[in-house]
This record gives structure tokens, C-alpha cells and sequence, in this order.
């Protein structure tokens, strides 16, 4: 069982910044890929970004040199830092993982963060 605790969403002015924490703990061998996905309302969850073991990103065009996101192996977390944050950003923000663990290969969700962009 893998657990994923998502930090960092709230209210921000357009323009604003704020970063995205998502800390993975259990049994865990390691993570291959992991992302942020954003579901805002009446709309379909979207992958906003990724990345790759070894560090390889990639980003939907909408936020591209805007967001940036990271990974911390020996800490088993990821980070989404979003600047220049616009109204049409407003989502909750989920994080996702894809594990080797003690099960075997698993994919998890974290619990999902808001993040409020409006002046």
C-alpha cells in the first residue's frame, strides 16, 4: 500500500505563484513515472505534466513555461512550482504516481489539492 499527501494548493491572484508538494510514503521499491493531473469543474481530468524516472518532462502546451515540475527520488516526493498563474488554472490538482512495490507494479492517486486563481 502506497500512500501519496498532496500540499501547497489555495487561493492565489492571477499572476501568483505557489508550489505543489506530493510526498509518497509505504512500500515502496521505486517510482518510475509520476504527474499532476487538474480535473476542473464540468471538465475532464487533464495531465498537466510529467516526468520520467530520470528526470524527462513533459507539459500539456497551456502551462509550458509556466509550470515546472520536479521530483526528489531520495524523498519520494514531486513538486509542480506554477507561475504566472491564470483564472482558466483554477483545478483541483492531483498528483499520480506509478510504483514497484512489495504487491508488485501499482498506480496511485493523491487526494487531490485546490487551487483558486481569481483576484
Amino acid at each position: 500500500q502506497v500512500q501519496l499527501v498532496e500540499s501547497g494548493g489555495g487561493l492565489v491572484q492571477p499572476g501568483g505563484s505557489l508550489r505543489l508538494s506530493c510526498a509518497a510514503s509505504g512500500s515502496i521499491f521505486s517510482i518510475n513515472a509520476m504527474g499532476w493531473y487538474r480535473q476542473a469543474p464540468g471538465k475532464q481530468r487533464e495531465l498537466v505534466a510529467s516526468i520520467t524516472s530520470d528526470g524527462r518532462t513533459s507539459y500539456i502546451d497551456s502551462v509550458k513555461g509556466r509550470f515546472t515540475i520536479s521530483r526528489d527520488n531520495a524523498k519520494n516526493t514531486q513538486y509542480l512550482q506554477m507561475n504566472s498563474l491564470r483564472p482558466e488554472d483554477t483545478a483541483v490538482y492531483y498528483c499520480n504516481g506509478d510504483f514497484r512495490t512489495t504487491a508488485g507494479r501499482r498506480n496511485y492517486w493523491g487526494q487531490g489539492t485546490q487551487v483558486t486563481v481569481s483576484s
